[in-house]
């Protein structure tokens, strides 16, 4: 299904799926997964490509899922660049991890420092093939997404998944979310690629099913913004405790408590109840639906 030298790299939820090109004379690779699964990438590459170095490493974006991975090859490819979207090449070099989330919603991401900036309708050449840069916003206002349109192949990173939709943070930033998220899947209806390389989840190829089920999805979010309150507010949960796997029922629920994401989430939305009640109410729902188990004082992925 894909072409030669195109390796897609399915991984779990904690981690956003990889797409490295391969060829004798380079390599380069899309998106780097989270921090907890960098060295689980290395030992990847270095089976993919031996001796050959990895010249360039592409972000999508730059939430944690995405890049927590680059100081790794940073360190390990002495000589690879890190190409991240240009509205955010800044913020990288000064390390501003409010500017990248990383401190709003706790989540983990090392230091690396970026050599290049992509923008919007930019065409990059990779093994004499072009890709072009759009603009995705909505789940993330700096994402972009690549387009291949010999082999009509999208990098839709997380602005389209075969199942489902992703939190569209800006709606929590003071930032333009849902407006946004209906631009994209607008863009990516023109695009008509053949195949999908979504951020997380499986390659597909019917992309008006994916549209059609993520524009009904948009629509309810835009009807009862509440609902994706909740939505944004248990992913946070769930993927913090993919990250920790284990730990005190204590322990997390102060780190929900801590957290300023859902404190800002809880005082638009939920604050009728305490946000300690709250956060309560979304651990217990989340054991409900078996995505987490509680059991005799501890908290454990499930």
């Amino acid at each position: 299904m894909l072409p030669s030298g195109f390796i897609f790299l399915q991984r779990d939820w904690l981690s956003s799926n990889s797409l490295l090109l391969k060829q004798p004379e380079s390599a380069y690779l899309f998106d780097s997964g989270y921090v907890t699964h960098a060295q689980l990438l290395v030992d990847f590459l270095n089976h993919q490509l031996g001796d050959q170095p990895l010249q360039v490493l592409i972000n999508t974006h730059l939430h944690s899922d995405h890049c927590g991975g680059n100081a790794l090859i940073q360190s390990t490819y002495e000589n690879v660049q890190i190409w991240v979207p240009a509205t955010q090449f800044n913020a990288v070099n000064a390390w501003d991890e409010d500017a990248l989330s990383y401190q709003i919603t706790g989540q983990l991401c090392p230091r690396f420092q970026a050599t290049d900036a992509v923008s919007p309708n930019d065409s990059l050449q990779i093994h004499g093939l072009s890709w072009k840069a759009f603009s995705s916003k909505g789940h993330d206002n700096d994402s972009l997404i690549f387009f291949q349109p010999d082999h009509g192949l999208l990098l839709s990173a997380d602005a389209l998944w075969e199942n489902g939709l992703s939190v569209v943070f800006p709606e929590f930033l003071g930032g333009k979310g849902f407006e946004h998220v209906a631009t994209t899947y607008d863009l990516i209806e023109t695009l008509a690629p053949r195949l999908v390389l979504p951020g997380h989840g499986r390659m597909f190829t019917d992309t008006s099913k994916a549209l059609a089920a993520s524009r009904q999805r948009l629509d309810y979010f835009v009807k009862f913004p509440s609902s994706h309150a909740n939505y944004a507010a248990r992913v946070l949960i769930k993927f913090k405790l993919m990250e920790l796997q284990q730990t005190s029922y204590d322990f997390f629920l102060q780190w929900c408590l801590g957290s300023s994401l859902l404190q800002t989430i809880h005082a638009h939305y939920f604050d009728t109840v305490t946000l300690e009640n709250w956060a309560k109410e979304l651990i217990e729902s989340l054991a409900t639906k078996h995505a987490l188990k509680i059991h005799k004082g501890e908290i454990l992925n499930h």
